[in-house]
């Protein structure tokens, strides 16, 4: 088959032109099809034109092109060839063209009666607005609904069929009709039909919706000894028609019949070309939208490119600027360290100082206290003086005069005084000694303190300063400086 395949394509066919004009009308908004002259359109090109060569007796019939790209989007060329063969001649849809469409009306009998057995009130509706079954089903039994419905549920059709046989289409069918039973009691005649030719298809472009639909077609009862039934009556009705009804008024009929059918396929071009032109109006807009989009898109990455090249710039100039405030900080934080050393030990010394004058004041106070008890101790000893000083230390009455205390005791008194008076003098002079010194050291104490204030300030803004730099050179808020602990002040 492959090698006849091979043949047929090289060989001329009578019907060329139909399928050219074809082509363009088959997807036209798939990837795969939708390029004059692509890939697709060459191998679905080759498909039906060897086909029409192959069957001499159907050819090409409008439609075919659908049911073959579905098969071509699936395998091979060569192999889509064989399995489109395989469904005309062996799954009987080749019978579909033949005699004038005589089976194929006598499909639309069978489901004619399967709608009126399980669908009567929609049946009923169906003959009151006088809408028969070939002017909505036509497209679902010789293409197998590929020509208008979704590739997502063409796909599961072709499965069936190729499980099931062709009698598949009858359960695709009533399981239709079932799921649009309410919307279709609505419509009057018009809307009916252009429920079955636009709104019904868009139902089923979600994959989920498409998959129920097959679930509830599997579930729908058809019998085939009902359907040979109903075929059988189809063709006693048949026979009874051509002997009752004159040779010329059945020619006006099927003439009227078949151009009924050629203006309603040629209706259905027309809608399949307005299609297509308005899926290219609507590429070439998207097409237009996505270089616009590109464009602008492109003109975003210059300025991020810039914008990076700037920012990248900007780092390096904040890491410099990071690296210089590192080295000066580390300066200032040395000699912050070597002030607070050198305040530290004339702290320390001041405090040295204090506890030797405290300790000399101390000893010095002991001393003139036991210079004044020694003194004491010996003016008690005196004869005289133990008569003037009692001995807690106070002045008795003078029992002599003046003329008899002598020259001696006064002179001693007079030393005594002024061995006092500068006892006295020396410990206010230490004791000023001590308060310069416990100033000097609160003073000392509040230098340091104000030292640590402006180094814990100069860390902070340093480190505020570098955070706030790189977080506005990366674009992100900085972060706000840790609060300042004061150092606690020692007590003086």
């Amino acid at each position: 088959m492959l090698d006849r395949y091979r043949l047929l394509i090289t060989k001329d066919s009578a019907q060329e032109s139909v399928i050219t004009r074809d082509i363009h009308r088959t997807f036209p908004a798939h990837d795969y099809f939708k390029d004059t002259g692509g890939d697709g359109q060459e191998s679905l090109y080759k498909i039906c034109k060897a086909y029409s060569v192959y069957d001499e007796d159907i050819g090409y019939c409008q439609g075919q092109s659908f049911l073959a790209a579905v098969l071509l989007l699936h395998m091979p060329e060569e192999q889509a060839f064989c399995v489109l063969v395989k469904i005309m001649y062996d799954y009987g849809l080749r019978d579909l063209y033949k005699n004038n469409f005589e089976d194929l009306h006598c499909k639309f009998y069978q489901l004619e009666r399967l709608i009126q057995e399980q669908l009567p009130d929609l049946h009923h509706h169906f003959c009151v607005l006088n809408l028969e079954v070939h002017m909505y089903a036509s497209q679902w039994f010789l293409t197998l609904f590929t020509a208008k419905f979704p590739l997502c549920m063409v796909f599961h059709i072709i499965d069936l069929l190729l499980c099931e046989g062709l009698n598949i289409i009858f359960h695709v069918a009533l399981a239709l009709l079932k799921t649009s039973k309410e919307d279709l009691l609505q419509a009057d005649f018009e809307g009916a039909l252009k429920f079955f030719r636009v709104q019904l298809p868009k139902r089923y472009r979600a994959e989920e919706n498409a998959r129920r639909l097959m679930e509830q077609a599997c579930n729908i009862k058809v019998p085939t000894k009902k359907l040979k039934k109903y075929e059988k009556e189809y063709q006693t009705m048949r026979e009874s028609q051509l002997q009752q009804e004159d040779p010329m008024d059945r020619y006006k009929r099927e003439n009227r019949r078949l151009q009924e059918a050629s203006m309603r396929l040629e209706q259905e071009n027309d809608d399949l070309a307005h299609e297509l032109v308005t899926s290219k109006i609507a590429l070439r807009n998207d097409l237009d939208q996505a270089e616009d989009k590109a464009d602008v898109l492109n003109k975003e990455l210059l300025l991020t490119k810039q914008r990076l090249v700037e920012t990248e710039e900007e780092k390096r100039k904040q890491e410099e600027e990071t690296a210089q405030l590192k080295e000066v900080f580390r300066k200032q934080l040395e000699k912050a360290e070597y002030e607070i050393k050198k305040t530290t030990a004339i702290i320390a010394e001041y405090k040295q100082i204090c506890s030797q004058l405290s300790t000399r004041l101390e000893t010095q106070q002991a001393a003139s206290k036991e210079e004044l008890e020694v003194v004491k101790g010996k003016m008690m000893a005196c004869k005289h003086c133990s008569d003037i000083f009692s001995k807690e230390g106070a002045l008795k009455p003078a029992a002599v005069s003046r003329e008899e205390q002598g020259v001696d005791l006064a002179d001693e008194k007079d030393a005594l005084k002024k061995q006092l008076r500068e006892m006295e003098l020396e410990l206010a002079q230490t004791k000023l000694q001590l308060v310069e010194a416990k100033c000097k050291i609160q003073e000392l104490e509040h230098q340091r303190g104000a030292l640590m204030n402006e180094i814990q300030a100069a860390k902070n803004s340093w480190f505020s300063k570098t955070l706030n730099s790189i977080k506005t050179a990366t674009g992100t808020q900085p972060l706000q400086p840790p609060p300042v602990t004061q150092p606690p002040k020692e007590s003086t």
